[in-house]
Parts: structure tokens; sequence; C-alpha cells
């Protein structure tokens, strides 16, 4: 075949893999007409990492253009390196460290833009933004990519008429920035992160939905309210929750990849957004501040069908809560939700939300409005919201990978009509399954879970429990070198770690 159509224009690296739609090519057309009309300078072209924090490159209007044909080349260093920075794998010896050929070297990637994710940044209003998707310049998906990997878990439920339709409800805090310019104790080196600025509390705290003090945070959240709504984000409410500045929007649901993506956003605007306005937003499930509560990120999901959208956990039987796929999916995610925890958990930080009475779960419980199990039951007989609500989730999850999770569980729940048995009226109590104490016991239940490996793959299973155990392995040197034993506190090491990086 020709390299070239019969007009003459090159077969751009899009068009030679098919990896756009006939609406993807419309939508990008309208977007490069955009971009000439509105007059914007600069679009920073985006990905998700697989911590779930966003990447991105700032590219030319032509640079741009051209990435809309043929991508744009990425380096793959950002998913060699942990939290802090610090490089796992061997990039510069045959195989990258990983045994994988074609990670020899640090090679680049191709990042194809999403047009259905195009955005104007309201608070800089000649700057595009877009998301992107990984792959090799083979045209092959990138195997450490967390939206290829949603996607492929996604492409499951096609196959079956359904699709994931998820809420977010998340929770964050809202801080001033009190110090106005970097010090030398605020650079770090890869592998050890450097101090986070100082902050001081925005408001007092612990006076629930307290209106006087929801006031003190307006002019914020006004401004992060219109951009929000500027960007696309279908923002619910601004709710004022218990520790001094700790927040929690609301999102309408949406389908899952849209949700994810809108995770993703939500949490680089927020943070970009606020530290424009001298202030500073953490997703850090547990700040090592004196009176700070933790965070959590609840999961509201349910399939519907493809086709006409109803909702399919919905039941018809009366006096039931779910249909029968809606209890085999909740039973699913019941049988694997120790080995599914770092997914939803991926900090040392954020298992200490796992608290009896604490509003997050503690144990493998499931409750019909009941805010102590981890898995909430919503809805019932003709509601269109019925839902599952996972509250096992920190802020600072990756969306993709929590919600991949999700599918995983679920759907070998719904093949193997798995029974969730009882609801649970006392969660704290009630004799079931703890939750791992630890991000060290939660990787060591997923590395021996058959389901992930079968359904996600050997080669990111393990790559993912190097990350995080090279992570985890710097805590547990930071607690030797300081002769300390874990305790009950969030820790300085968690703080300089995790307080600034989501």
């Amino acid at each position: 075949m020709s390299k070239k159509h019969m007009n003459g224009r090159a077969r751009g690296f899009i068009e030679t893999h098919g990896l756009w739609n006939a609406e993807q090519r419309r939508q990008a057309r309208e977007i490069a007409r955009r971009v000439e009309r509105d007059k914007l300078k600069l679009i920073r072209l985006a990905w998700a990492d697989p911590h779930g924090a966003a990447r991105a490159k700032t590219l030319t209007v032509p640079a741009f253009l051209a990435a809309l044909n043929g991508g744009h080349n990425i380096n793959v260093a950002t998913t060699t390196l942990d939290s802090a920075g610090a490089r796992m794998f061997s990039s510069f010896t045959r195989g990258g460290g990983m045994g994988l050929a074609e990670m020899t070297g640090s090679p680049n990637l191709i990042l194809v833009p999403d047009p259905a994710t195009f955005r104007v940044l309201p608070w800089a209003p000649d700057i595009g933004w877009m998301l992107g998707d990984e792959y090799f310049v083979s045209g092959v998906p990138f195997h450490f990519s967390p939206r290829q990997l949603l996607r492929k878990q996604l492409a499951r439920l096609r196959e079956r008429g359904m699709k994931l339709v998820v809420g977010l409800e998340v929770e964050w805090y809202l801080l001033r920035a009190a110090q106005d310019r970097l010090t030398a104790e605020n650079i770090g080196v890869p592998g050890t992160r450097g101090k986070p600025v100082e902050t001081s509390a925005i408001e007092p705290g612990y006076s629930y939905h307290s209106e006087t003090n929801m006031d003190l945070m307006q002019p914020a959240l006004s401004a992060l309210a219109e951009a929000y709504e500027k960007l696309g984000l279908p923002l619910r409410s601004l709710e004022n929750e218990w520790g001094p500045g700790q927040l929690e929007c609301t999102f309408a649901p949406c389908e899952a990849l849209q949700a994810a993506d809108n995770m993703v956003l939500f949490r680089t605007a927020t943070r970009q957004l606020c530290r424009r306005m001298g202030l500073f937003a953490t997703f850090m499930a547990r700040p090592a501040l004196k009176g700070y509560y933790a965070s959590g990120w609840h999961l509201h999901q349910s399939l519907v069908d493809a086709k006409s959208g109803r909702n399919l956990f919905m039941p018809n039987a009366k006096g039931e809560l779910l249909s029968p796929l809606g209890k085999n999916f909740l039973g699913g995610l019941l049988q694997y939700a120790v080995p599914a925890t770092p997914f939803a958990t991926p900090t040392v930080n954020g298992y200490r939300r796992y608290r009896a009475n604490s509003l997050a779960p503690d144990r493998i419980t499931w409750g019909h409005d009941n805010r102590g199990a981890m898995l909430r039951v919503l809805g019932g007989r003709d509601d269109p919201a019925t839902r599952l609500e996972n509250r096992m989730g920190e802020p600072a999850a990756n969306p993709y990978l929590f919600m991949l999770s999700q599918i995983v569980s679920g759907l070998d729940g719904a093949d193997n009509k798995r029974d969730p048995g009882p609801p649970d009226d006392e969660p704290y109590t009630a004799g079931r399954t703890l939750l791992p104490k630890s991000l060290s016991e939660a990787l060591d239940a997923l590395e021996k879970e058959a389901l992930f490996r079968a359904q996600i793959g050997d080669v990111f299973i393990d790559y993912f429990l190097k990350l995080k155990r090279n992570e985890l392995g710097r805590f547990m040197r930071y607690l030797e070198d300081n002769r300390l034993t874990p305790g009950e506190d969030a820790t300085a090491w968690e703080q300089n770690e995790y307080f600034d990086f989501f």
C-alpha cells in the first residue's frame, strides 16, 4: 500500500494504525479550527503516569496540529520513576531492567491525543489541554499505560452489551500557602523529596457543614466551581467536611473512562488554580498536620445496558436491593477486596484511613445505606440510580487502576454467581476479613492473586509491585534510620512524599 493518499498527504501514525474512529477524526478537525479561532498559543498534551499524576508536554500550535496526525513523541521515563522520582529500572541495559526488549534504552513512545478530552484552561485562556494514550512506535499499546489498561476492561463490558457508569465523591484539603518562595529545604533529589511548602489552616474545622466556616473558603470555592464548569467537569456539590479545610466534591455520574479522565483533570486543575490564588490543595489521604482527619474517595458505580442505558443493578422484585447481576457483582468486589486494595489505596499513608468507627472501612463488609461498610448499596426497586458505593479508596488513587479493579472483580463475581451473603448492620464489629493494615500486606495479596494476573497481565502486575515496593522500601529505611516503629500518626516522610505530589 502506498504511504500517501491519493491527495498526496502522508499517512500519519494515527491513520496508519487505525487509532481513531470517524467521530474522533471529526472532533480533531473541529479542534484544529478552534485553536486558530481562539488564537491559542500553546497546548499541553497530557497523560496520567502509573501513580495517576498528570504529566504533560507543552506544544506550539504547529507541533500540536502535527500531533493530530502523527501523535507526539514522549519519553518512557515517567513510568520508570517511583513517587519521589527514584529510577527503579536499569533502562540502559538489555531489556531495560524489565526483561522487555522494547524497553531497552529508555525509548520514545507516541502519545496519541484523544479529541474527546480537549479543553481550554480557564486560568490560562490561551493554553489548551488534551489527554493522550501511549503507544510504542510499532503501534502496540504501551504495557504500563493505566488508561490503556482500563480501555481493555471496558472492552470486556462492551462485548457483553454493558457499560460502567461512575460517580466521583472525593475528599481533599484546602489550605493557605504560608511560604512565598522555595528554600533549599524544599528541593529534593531523585528518591528523596524536599519538604513541602509551609501551610496554615484556612478554617478551624470540626464543625460539619458549618455555613460560616464554609464562607471563609467561599472566594476560592467560587473560583474553583467556575473553572470546573468551564472545563466541563460535572460538579454537583462542594461540601465543608470534618477536618480544617477538608472539602468534598461530588460529580454527576458518567461513563467510566470519562469519569477517570475527569478525576485526573479535577486534581491537577484544583492544585494549579489554588496555587495561583496563594492557596494549597492536597489529595494526600492523611496529612501529617495536627488535627487533620483522613480523606477518602468513594467510588459510586453501576452497570448499564449499552444500548438503552437501563441500570442493570436495579432490581425488579419487591423488597430486593439489587438485581441478581448486581448481587453477583457485589459478591466479586467482596471476594477480591484484599488483593484489589493497592489499586484503591496505593500509598503508605492511605492505610491510616482503615480504622473502626472512622467513616472509612476497616474490614470487608457491605450494607444498605451504611457509611461504615466498605460497600454501601444505594437505591432499590424502580430506582434508576441504584448503585454500589466503594468506600475503600484514597483520593490519591490512580482512577484508571481503581476503576479497572472494580470491573475485574465484579465480572468475576457475575461469571461465578458469587453470593455476597447478608448485609452487615454493624460493620465495625462484624466477623469479616480485615482490610490490609499496610501497603506491604496489600501488595503481598496482589502478588498472589491469579485473577488480576490473568486479566491485567503478569507484565503489569510485576511492574506495579516493583513500583510500589520501591516506595515502600524507602519508607521502611526511613523508619530504620530514625529508629522508629510504625505508629498511628503520619510521619514526616509521608508528609514529604505525598503532601505536594498528590
